[in-house]
């Protein structure tokens, strides 16, 4: 029996400033939303009471209701806490919540067209070369590693619709934009539309036995001004309002609420992102991005294959972990001083799920050189070259949580130096030039183990021959790199394992 599915989940914002309040606007649409009040009628009463007690016993699909509404008492839980919290309210026992009200475009989010589509290749060819610079840029420390580069150039494309001048052509540098800005936020909602659809596809029908869960949020100072032309831009292309807080008055509750949506949009593996401090009385506009990615592997492993073996540490020592292992075929290639194989996610071999991770395993005592020259075009060169293969593989479970991690000097130093000074150009969002931004902070947890169920770990894989050939040995006992990604050539997730404890 197997259990425990793959997990990935990725949170990051991005924290702007402003010295002082912009006069407000009317914004194109605007409602008031309280925590408490789950069917968004703008009234707390026993209809609340009652769809909270749904959702606790799953007879309310969660997914038909706002999340911070069901957890009333904001504590990042869900239970009978809430209830009784909401039924002292409704009692007039408890004063009323705070209102939090949330703007967004009068414009729907744009449907998926063949232009925009079209400009996936580009838009995957330069999100993959800021990922290759991004490790580079984050991986001087002999330690391991997690990040979701897809995340961090989609919010930051976000940031870009509101850039103009300097920082606008900074950030189009950096993160290899070189669509016009119209078509780039198409490409972006195009890919984003994709992968979800393939998720709804894969809930509704398990055929492509993955979860992704790309959700965006911007959170505003309530009374700011912000730009309609520029959450026109976040509705049609990012499907994102504005919730608006009041950062001013009550930072520490603001951040409460932000954090609790986080921990809610990466099913609980990412909570207290937000560390206290971070939102001040001056914030005035926080973006996150948060995604989730939870599958079975295509082949699974048989937890009775799984034994323990040693993971060799940079340092020559040898730790003991569990080893899984199977033989099969892969897709694999190898070239000077490597190998390289990739592992499908999915559980049906008619409809795959289209994601898979790629492991790049250096020779021993190799992957310092390797990992200095990889780059976007021999990774590009490396899954070219992948083809199916008889391999016998050896995979160590592990599970990795990064810490909260300020990518600040990071990107300023990989040339987005004006984004977090005053001489921020973010005029395209509020019409000033008083925004600049503070920080952007990300966390990464992943999971990896044998999961699969029964009945794919019982499909079998045709093989041509009667008696296979002998299998390609492909051993992870030492430090490797690895990438998630989207049959599109997304990069969703990367990272290395350098080191395991016993």
């Amino acid at each position: 029996m197997t259990k425990h599915i793959r997990n990935a989940a990725f949170l990051i914002f991005l924290i702007l400033t402003i010295p002082s309040l912009s006069p407000a606007e009317t914004s194109p649409d605007r409602s008031v939303f309280f925590n408490g009040d789950i069917n968004g009628d703008g009234e707390l009463n026993l209809a609340d009471i009652i769809l909270i007690l749904q959702v606790m016993v799953n007879s309310h699909p969660p997914s038909s209701v706002l999340y911070v509404g069901n957890d009333a008492d904001q504590d990042g839980r869900l239970g009978t806490a809430d209830v009784i919290y909401l039924s002292q309210i409704v009692a007039n026992l408890r004063p009323q919540p705070i209102k939090m009200e949330i703007v967004k475009s009068e414009k729907p989010r744009t449907v998926l067209s063949d232009l925009s589509k079209a400009d996936i290749p580009e838009l995957v060819s330069g999100s993959t070369a800021f990922a290759l610079d991004l490790y580079h840029a984050i991986s001087h420390r002999n330690e391991n590693l997690f990040c979701s580069p897809y995340s961090i150039s989609l919010i930051l494309a976000m940031v870009y619709a509101g850039t103009r001048n300097e920082t606008e052509q900074q950030l189009a540098e950096t993160l290899y934009f070189t669509l016009p800005q119209k078509r780039l936020h198409a490409a972006f909602n195009a890919l984003d539309i994709e992968l979800t659809c393939r998720s709804e596809t894969s809930k509704s029908g398990n055929r492509g036995g993955f979860s992704l869960n790309i959700t965006n949020s911007l959170w505003g100072q309530t009374g700011h001004a912000f730009l309609p032309s520029y959450l026109d831009i976040l509705a049609e292309n990012y499907g994102a309002g504005m919730n608006l807080l009041d950062f001013q008055n009550a930072p520490e509750s603001a951040r409460v609420v932000m954090n609790n949506w986080i921990s809610n949009e990466t099913e609980d593996k990412i909570k207290d992102l937000i560390p206290r401090g971070a939102v001040a009385k001056d914030t005035h506009l926080v973006l996150s991005n948060a995604i989730y990615f939870n599958a079975a592997w295509l082949l699974p492993f048989r937890e009775k294959d799984t034994e323990d073996g040693l993971f060799r540490l940079p340092d020559g020592t040898r730790v003991s972990v569990p080893m899984m292992s199977q033989t099969t075929d892969f897709n694999y290639t190898e070239g000077n001083g490597y190998q390289a194989a990739e592992l499908l996610y999915g559980n049906d071999f008619r409809t795959p799920s289209g994601l898979s991770m790629v492991v790049l395993l250096p020779e021993v005592g190799n992957f310092q050189s390797f990992q200095d020259t990889l780059d976007a075009v021999k990774l590009n060169e490396i899954l070219k070259n992948l083809q199916e293969k008889y391999v016998r593989l050896k995979m160590p479970k592990f599970r990795y949580e990064s810490a909260v991690v300020s990518l600040r000097e990071t990107l300023a130093d990989m040339g987005m130096s004006e984004l977090f000074t005053d001489s921020a150009d973010f005029s395209g969002m509020d019409g000033t030039q008083n925004l600049f931004l503070n920080d952007v902070i990300h966390n990464a947890f992943i999971s990896v183990d044998e999961t699969g169920t029964e009945a794919a770990a019982a499909t079998p894989v045709p093989i041509e021959a009667l008696i296979p050939p002998e299998p390609v040995e492909f051993t992870m006992d030492h430090p490797f790199i690895f990438f998630i990604r989207d049959k599109t050539g997304a990069i969703l997730f990367m990272g290395r394992i350098v080191s395991l404890a016993e």
